[in-house]
């Protein structure tokens, strides 16, 4: 008699190549991090949408010969058309939030809202001039630890 040979895996073996690829995929699904690429994005919107409002400020200074528009002042204030509540997100602003939209719109096709919850009653970017008469705008809900704004 013969003996066939018989040829394939054993169980320990197929075990042995799952919990590799196991291990494998989920060392590849924390190096990638997709929380954190999704705050990375929403951060870089922010930094765009913050550059956006500064630049438009600017121009409206250049246009009306130096004046700021209504509401940029020496406290810190959120953006949006809310009268009341508008200091939840931004610590230290005012309770009141500052519609620029209006100030703005010949620069600006839409006032820029916070990528993850922002509104058009608050933005949740806030606008500040210092008394040397350098405007600050920044994102109050930047994620991630990180700080986003920018001041000229």
């Amino acid at each position: 008699m013969k003996k066939i040979k018989e040829s394939g895996f054993t169980l320990i073996e197929v075990l042995v190549v799952i919990m590799i690829i196991a291990t494998l995929s989920t060392v590849v699904y924390v190096a990638l991090n997709p929380a954190g690429r999704l705050q990375d994005a929403r951060n870089a919107r922010r930094f765009n949408d913050v550059n956006s409002i500064l630049t438009a400020v600017h121009e409206y200074v250049v246009d009306n010969k130096g004046m700021l528009p209504a509401g940029v002042g020496l406290t810190e204030a959120t953006l949006g058309t809310a009268t009341s509540g508008c200091n939840a997100t931004c610590t230290g602003a005012a309770t009141a939030c500052v519609d620029l939209s209006t100030d703005l719109a010949k620069y600006l096709k839409s006032m820029p809202m916070d990528p993850l919850n922002g509104t058009a009653t608050v933005t949740n970017y806030s606008v500040v001039r210092d008394a040397n008469g350098i405007v600050t705008v920044k994102a109050c809900d930047a994620e991630a630890g990180q700080t986003v704004q920018v001041s000229r």
